[in-house]
């Protein structure tokens, strides 16, 4: 267990950095100071102790990132609650499913998610509220009206409760146990069925001190959160660990569509960026591509002289377009394409990649910028994480990477026998992720052991690698690498704007697929070369993380 308590440092956080910005809303404006934040979660509390919501029940959490998002999740955690954050991509039916699994007896909920929700199939819950206007939307009758009466007597109950005003003073939470659970998280169902996530406060802590440790936030730093925060990656590096250090984050709480990003991260100015491999993999394609793939540029860029300048100049541009500020981009989420990280390393773009999973809350590894191993996973977090891979060769010959540490959850809800087969006896979290790691405990990935496949010679394919070279082929939008038989099948969605761009019609496109195979095969080893392309016509169905559901090709 760590010596540092999570929720003393949120306590000595919010009186510490008292006057100092702790939330805008990047739509609205609004902006609530850390005294702001601290008062508006003793409100919550009083409520919730009027509700009678007791330490330890669970409180469902489903909506867009906004103030009131970031007030439930932190009131909740503070006071002992177990939080239950919902990604709103979830279809209402999956969303409603989590709330019952879980036996969440509150919601807070986005207006326009409630209308989809039915509130009669919601048996659990004692109350429901809005996250945009803070009015009771639902009340179960057992409640007799207690949800209602709560909210009118709110503000005189908290004047009574601090006669002279709630002051950094008054900020002070009650200790729980470091393996207690502060958070349900669920997964979004790659392989079928979403699991509940079960993340003590020391996996959150875990998080937060390599976050302070390695100063990625720092009192006065910039943020512009954009993920959804309810996903672990985001929850952890662009709320958790920036709140404990006074942090300003900037919520953007809406879709990151690139233009509307730019605009943002131009006008706030973020000292740290977090984002999904997707941002950086559309700006290399649409915007970096076309211009160093033309022959001119391309006969210039082979005079190293120019080549440096022209590298500079377009580093610069990237720099400039993501706010200009910042220390380092960090890319998380899902593997970055291998010839986009090859090329932003090339032109020396300050990024990283780290590497983690919702078990972990989330991180697992990473390196800062100047120290990244291209290829690599950033290095397993020291003090922190252990990692070992299941090999006769851990360094050479890949194997299932298990990791163990104080970020590893406790199990998954009501699920013992999930929990057994990646827990082992001796605590090792067993990934389903396989690679090598080398010396200093330097992780690289190759893929998932699921999805691996072993060819007619005893090769070992792993469909992620040979996806990330057809993704950067013309005219491929996304692919799914499967086996049909004893061949190697490329499933292709076409990237439709490009081939509008060239007047390419779907007939031209299985001439077109057949050129793009013979230069994949140029590229991988013999036994990973693909014998067919198959066209779809619509986009492969993903999970609410944006996760393309693999199962259901195979």
């Amino acid at each position: 267990m760590l010596n540092e308590d999570l929720l003393q440092l949120y306590a000595d956080s919010f009186r510490g950095n008292w006057e100092l910005p702790a939330l805008t809303e990047y739509t609205t404006g609004t902006t609530l100071t850390y005294g702001d934040l601290a008062r508006r979660i003793a409100r919550t509390h009083l409520f919730f102790e009027l509700c009678g919501v007791k330490p330890g029940d669970k409180i469902a959490l489903l909506g867009r990132n906004n103030i009131s998002w970031v007030v439930s999740f932190m009131s909740a955690i503070t006071y002992g609650a177990v939080i239950v954050p919902i990604l709103q991509e979830f279809n209402p039916q999956d969303a409603q499913h989590i709330v019952n699994h879980s036996d969440s007896v509150m919601l807070f909920v986005q207006d326009s998610i409630w209308e989809t929700l039915d509130f009669e199939h919601l048996p659990n819950i004692k109350v429901a509220m809005s996250l945009e206007t803070s009015e009771i939307l639902g009340e179960h009758p057992s409640m007799s009206g207690k949800a209602q009466k709560a909210m009118q007597a709110l503000g005189k109950a908290f004047n009574r409760r601090y006669p002279k005003g709630f002051n950094a003073e008054n900020v002070k939470y009650s200790y729980f146990s470091p393996d207690s659970v502060a958070e349900i998280n669920y997964t979004s169902g790659t392989t079928g069925f979403s699991k509940g996530v079960m993340l003590t406060l020391n996996n959150l802590c875990g998080n937060v001190v390599f976050g302070m440790r390695s100063r990625l936030h720092y009192r006065g730093s910039r943020s512009l959160s954009f993920l959804p925060l309810a996903h672990a990656y985001g929850c952890a590096f662009d709320m958790l660990a920036p709140l404990a250090v006074g942090t300003h984050i900037t919520l953007f709480g809406k879709l990151p569509s690139p233009k509307l990003l730019i605009k943002a991260l131009g006008e706030v100015k973020p000292t740290l960026i977090l984002c999904v491999p997707l941002v950086l993999e559309k700006i290399y394609r649409k915007q970096l591509l076309p211009i160093i793939s033309k022959p001119s540029m391309r006969r210039m860029m082979a005079v190293p002289f120019l080549r440096t300048r022209i590298y500079s100049k377009i580093r610069n541009k990237l720099i400039e377009a993501f706010g200009g500020e910042f220390e380092q981009v960090i890319v998380g989420g899902a593997p970055l394409n291998s010839e986009v990280e090859e090329f932003l390393y090339r032109i020396k773009f300050p990024f990283s990649v780290g590497y983690g999973m919702t078990e972990c809350g989330p991180l697992i590894s990473f390196t800062p910028w100047r120290q990244f191993i291209p290829g690599s996973s950033g290095r397993t977090l020291k003090g922190l994480m252990h990692s070992k891979v299941l090999s006769d060769n851990e360094a050479f010959i890949p194997g299932e990477i298990c990791v163990k540490g104080e970020n590893v959850m406790k199990g998954y809800y009501k699920n013992p026998k999930a929990t057994q087969d990646v827990l082992d006896k001796d605590g090792w979290l067993h990934t389903g992720d396989m690679g090598t790691i080398a010396d200093a405990g330097t992780i690289f990935i190759k893929g998932r052991y699921k999805t691996m496949i072993l060819s007619a010679n005893g090769q070992n394919i792993y469909p992620e690698e040979i996806e990330a070279k057809l993704n950067n082929m013309p005219y491929v939008a996304e692919s799914l690498v499967v086996e049909r038989g004893k061949k190697l099948v490329a499933l292709v969605y076409p990237d439709y704007e490009a081939m509008d761009k060239a007047r390419l019609t779907n007939d031209m496109m299985p001439q077109v697929m057949a050129k793009v195979r013979e230069e994949l095969n140029r590229q991988v080893a013999p036994y990973e070369r693909v014998d067919e392309i198959q066209l779809r016509a619509n986009e492969f169905e993903k999970t609410p993380k944006r996760s393309i559901k693999r199962y259901l090709y195979q």
